[in-house]
């Protein structure tokens, strides 16, 4: 993660994660320039640059910050976190992660929903690799039917694909429990206990 930023470099940063945000949601992602994203942010062009080397920087960080408290909350280390979501108490990871969506923290529904919504998605999914990694029982073995990896997978697609059609077909109707147990009950079939966090 990157160092400590003063209250100056942390404000120029969240208006250019503002104005970006604001410019995925007008357009595809490939078409949004450097430029637009300056003149909506009223920032200098070196400014921007001394904060991302390009584009594709700045959407990695972007996702990071939305995304990273959710899955850095699963080493139950901490229960606050100082990311883009502030939470208290922990519930089971995908439950918590399902809550915080809900919430619609800085707006996180509409860029899943929007029209980059496979960008997001991508990324939200290499988060869901990573959550998934330290759920699944290592101590499966050679008893393991399945690749480790494989099984890693298919609980983060699994999950990736709940929340879209949570979004896009459910419109939200279903409460976050309700859907947590929909995918433990998809997942088991192939994940076996490790998938009842």
């Amino acid at each position: 993660m990157e160092k400590a930023m003063d209250r100056r470099q942390r404000k120029t940063r969240d208006s250019i994660f503002e104005a970006f945000t604001q410019l995925l949601r007008e357009k595809n992602v490939q078409q949004i320039t450097v430029g637009e994203i300056i003149a909506r942010a009223d920032v200098g062009r070196a400014t921007f640059y001394a904060h991302f080397e390009t584009k594709d920087y700045l959407l990695k960080a972007f996702c990071e910050d939305l995304f990273c408290h959710i899955f850095d909350s699963v080493d139950g280390a901490e229960t606050t976190h100082h990311h883009l979501f502030t939470c208290g108490a922990q519930a089971p990871v995908f439950l918590h992660l399902l809550q915080h969506l809900q919430k619609n923290d800085h707006q996180i529904l509409q860029l899943l929903a929007c029209r980059n919504n496979d960008v997001f998605l991508r990324y939200f999914k290499e988060g869901l690799i990573k959550l998934a990694e330290q759920q699944v029982d290592a101590s499966a073995g050679e008893n393991d039917p399945l690749p480790r990896d494989f099984r890693i997978n298919h609980i983060a697609a699994t999950f990736a694909e709940t929340v879209r059609w949570w979004i896009e077909q459910d419109d939200m109707h279903t409460a976050p429990e309700t859907i947590h147990r929909y995918f433990l009950t998809a997942a088991q079939v192939t994940t076996g206990k490790e998938a009842q966090e």
